[in-house]
């Protein structure tokens, strides 16, 4: 039995692609500068465009795939950035809390200017 190769990511497939490309084209540049055959040179060429267009359509479906998510660890945020959020994220909680018991919110403008007419047409 044979065992399949663990799950590249896309990412990890388009790095391999554009490696082989680029020694594709390397390759295609040695030969097209080493002869003087214009059939030859026209031939490399040929070939220097497939690797482009086929190292462009490697681009496409990489930028096709969504990006990688960060697991984070069991204990806590793993990656700096994770640390960030996760402190803003406690913050705000406690701005929050706090800013809640201080005081009452205002009145809005609108509500406060509607009650003083109410009052002056001796009204609710």
């Amino acid at each position: 039995m044979s065992q399949t190769p663990a799950a590249r990511s896309p990412r990890q497939w388009c790095d391999e692609m554009q490696t082989k490309l680029m020694a594709a084209l390397d390759e295609a540049w040695r030969i097209a500068e080493s002869s003087d055959d214009p059939a030859v040179q026209a031939r490399a060429r040929e070939k220097v465009k497939l690797c482009g267009q086929m190292a462009a359509t490697a681009r496409k479906i990489a930028a096709m795939t969504p990006p990688e998510k960060r697991a984070k660890a069991e204990n806590g945020p793993e990656h700096p950035l994770d640390l960030i959020e996760d402190f803003v994220r406690r913050m705000d909680k406690a701005t929050t809390a706090v800013e809640a018991a201080e005081a009452p919110q205002p009145r809005a403008a609108q509500a406060v200017a509607m009650k003083a007419a109410l009052a002056k047409l001796k009204r609710r």
